[in-house]
């Protein structure tokens, strides 16, 4: 028998102000009042069994399924070629075609026979209610063949030994091994891609073919893979296998590019062997620069092939490369206004960006931030003024390239990575203060070639906070009065100074995301002051530039998951063009901790976690849940005191499609932030694991959202479930006794919160 694996197969605050616009209409009421009834409405209204002939069935759901549960069928319902159609408000609907059930049980039973099980049988049965028809496709898979002889006959002696010394033999074809063409099709794209990275140009997967021979008493497989001599077409005349290697490189249209920048990004160089790898590398590298439009690579042989071709020594034929290059517009400039409303208070913001994509002829990319800001500010008494003004510029410079002064031009050449540099400047005058925050970081990122992992490490990130003028007002009721002093807030109202290092993690794919960052501050200062012994402030922390420095360590770890509902939405995740499913399961967690220490005895109000909000517990606003049990004592400074030093995020939200671009969501979330010290200013606030599942806050709600493909707008309405911070029963079992004025909380915002 003859095997070919071919032919087997948070700026938008300006959208709160509808959540303030609604709250005072009671609109929200209405919603939460009728919203189900209007569904069902709509759900019986469209029903898709009106219109349907006597003989006519609705498919409604696809499943597989193996009589022996060790034979995985997970990916198999996407060879079934009628899929059911619709959301929750459509009236769209897929009829049953038998013709098409038929041609499914032969696409199963070929993929059962390429994955070796040659014996495989496939019957259906279908379930019909109330004209809604289950297709199951149910597989008796029998024996799958095993390998029980392999051998390789390579003609050409050269690559029969690059294979030989490349471990290439020492793959999967091998006795006892599982036989099936999916596996013949990974040999044969294995060993092409490794001659085609290895100077053999010309081979390709059509030159290297597999004769087995099948005994089905015993369900045994013999295999032999042949890679015959070389040979341009039917009447050339065989030869060695020609190898190739690169003879010169040139480029054009390139000027606008420093030459050490092209060398930098070519990643296969004049003397090495030709590789498809490095080819596609080099398109990666440049497609990446962000003055480069497009790329275009072509090879030319200087010296005819055909001429140097031999049947006993192996031809090194030459190759030059071209590379073309397009250049992409330098200059940028975006305009963008804003309005915002923060708690009620309205004002404006405009933001101006300017962007040079290649200001070194090297495509670094320059670009300059700027944006003001004005609020007009209610209920403030004692104040000279109640406006509120903002002024911010940020300037950052990416490289390409790893920037580092002790890295060779060929260790960059083989590392994707980036360079960013950040110096900013924001400038906040309130009624109560003025602030001035100065910045600068080093940064360096870089991913894996997959793509799916990324990395960053911030060498040096430095923060200056200083605090020129305080208002007398503000001053005596909370700064220096002993009768409502706060600790947390005077230290979050003096000059400060951060230097801080830190790395992080990301990895994803269509259904999984992790994320871990870790940072530390002060560590290198504390060791300077303890060696060259630096002046110390009242509270005894230690000074660096006149000004105490923060010392804390801080670490993250965010997980989400996405479960796809329904058997044949499940395998799609096997699938190799997989597409997000009607309905969908998201999980969600989130845990963070940062201990303040040495020079420290709490952390900078940046730093501290807070809970509540759109991406949080979403039956409380942002920064109004926590820490532990507190409650809330003076709502113009309880933003301060509702913040702590851990954090725990957990989250379950079942999405699915409505009509047209619109979905929605039910959700279930939990958590809350605690302090790691007793503060007198929060009382009930310090994490104690025997309390934790006392204190954890619980909401529910209900979601919609409008996805747009590129963007997503949400509106989540949560309400509180279970509250850590109460005075009766009624206040801390909300899910009970429910009152909504008192527990619901309204978020617009824009992408999915996890």
């Amino acid at each position: 028998m003859l095997f070919n694996p071919q032919t087997l197969n948070s700026k938008l605050s300006t959208l709160n102000y509808f959540s303030y616009l609604c709250g005072q209409m009671r609109c929200l009421r209405l919603l939460y009042l009728f919203l189900p009834s209007a569904i069902f409405l709509l759900t019986i209204g469209c029903s898709p069994l009106k219109g349907l002939k006597d003989d006519e069935l609705i498919l409604k759901r696809n499943v597989v399924r193996s009589v022996d549960d060790s034979v995985s069928v997970s990916g198999y319902v996407d060879y079934i070629q009628q899929k059911p159609k619709g959301g929750l408000f459509s009236r769209k609907h897929a009829i049953l075609d038998t013709a098409l059930v038929t041609a499914s049980m032969h696409n199963l039973q070929q993929m059962m026979e390429n994955k070796g099980y040659l014996n495989a049988v496939v019957d259906t049965a279908m379930y019909i209610h109330k004209r809604r028809a289950t297709v199951a496709y149910v597989i008796s898979p029998h024996n799958q063949y095993q390998v029980r002889n392999a051998w390789y006959d390579v003609a050409d002696p050269y690559i029969d030994s690059l294979l030989r010394d490349g471990g290439l033999y020492n793959g999967d074809l091998k006795r006892g091994k599982p036989f099936s063409a999916d596996m013949l099709k990974e040999e044969q794209l294995k060993f092409t891609s490794y001659l085609t990275s290895h100077g053999y140009r010309n081979f390709n997967k059509q030159m290297l073919t597999f004769d087995v021979d099948t005994s089905r008493q015993q369900h045994l497989a013999d295999v032999a893979m042949y890679i015959g001599l070389y040979r341009a077409n039917s009447q050339d005349t065989p030869h060695l296998h020609p190898r190739y290697y690169i003879n010169k490189v040139t480029y054009t249209g390139a000027d606008f590019l420093r030459d050490k920048t092209l060398y930098t990004n070519t990643v296969f160089q004049p003397g090495e062997l030709y590789s498809d790898k490095k080819v596609q590398d080099t398109y990666n590298r440049f497609s990446r620069l962000q003055a480069v439009r497009s790329t275009n690579i072509t090879f030319t042989e200087p010296v005819r092939a055909d001429s140097l071709l031999s049947d006993t020594v192996a031809a090194l034929i030459p190759l030059d490369a071209q590379v073309s290059l397009t250049k992409r517009k330098p200059h940028s400039i975006q305009v963008q206004p804003e309005g915002t409303n923060t708690s009620g208070d309205f004002g404006a913001a405009l933001s101006v960006t300017y962007e040079n994509r290649n200001i070194f002829r090297g495509s670094e990319v320059f670009s300059l931030s700027t944006r003001a800001a004005f609020e007009a500010i209610r209920g403030l008494e004692g104040y000279d003024t109640h406006n509120y003004f903002e002024f911010g510029i940020e300037g950052k410079l990416t490289f390409p390239t790893i920037i580092a002064p002790w890295l060779s031009t060929d260790y960059q050449r083989r590392h994707n990575a980036k360079t960013d540099v950040v110096v900013s400047y924001n400038r906040q005058n309130r009624p109560e203060f003025h602030r001035r925050v100065f910045t600068g970081a080093w940064r360096y990122r870089w991913r894996n070639s997959a793509g799916n992992v990324s990395y960053q490490y911030d060498a040096i990130d430095l923060n200056y906070v200083s605090m020129p003028w305080i208002s007398d007002t503000f001053r005596r009721d909370y700064l220096d009065n002993t009768t409502n002093r706060n600790a947390i807030l005077k230290y979050n109202y003096e000059d400060l100074f951060i230097m801080k290092m830190g790395f992080g993690f990301t990895y994803s794919d269509r259904y999984n995301s992790v994320k871990a960052n870790v940072e530390t501050a002060g560590n290198l200062l504390y060791g300077l002051a303890n060696i060259f012994k630096f002046p110390k402030n009242d509270d005894g922390a230690y000074k660096a530039f006149r000004i105490a420095f923060a010392q804390y360590a801080k670490f993250d770890i965010d997980y989400s998951r996405i479960i796809p509902l329904g058997e044949e939405i499940k395998a799609n995740m096997n699938s190799a063009t997989p597409e997000l499913p009607p309905l969908l399961l998201a999980l969600h967690a989130r845990v963070g901790v940062a201990v303040p220490y040495a020079n420290s005895n709490m952390l900078p109000f940046e730093k501290r976690y807070f809970s509540g909000g759109a991406n949080s517990v979403r039956g409380w606003s942002v920064r109004t849940l926590g820490p532990g049990s507190y409650s809330r004592k003076d709502g113009r400074i309880d933003f301060i005191n509702q913040t702590g030093d851990m954090k725990i995020d957990l989250n379950a939200e079942l999405r699915g499609d409505l009509f047209w671009k619109f979905q929605g969501a039910f959700f279930i979330d939990a958590g809350n932030v605690w302090t790691l010290r007793d503060y007198a200013d929060q009382p009930g606030g310090k994490f104690k694991i025997t309390s934790l599942w006392k204190e954890m806050a619980v909401a529910y709600g209900i979601g919609l959202r409008m996805n747009f493909s590129y963007f997503v707008l949400r509106l989540d309405l949560g309400m509180k479930a279970i509250n850590p911070s109460y005075e009766n029963s009624k206040e801390h079992f909300p899910i009970v006794h429910p009152r909504f004025s008192r527990d619901y909380a309204l978020h617009f915002a824009v992408g999915l919160p996890f």
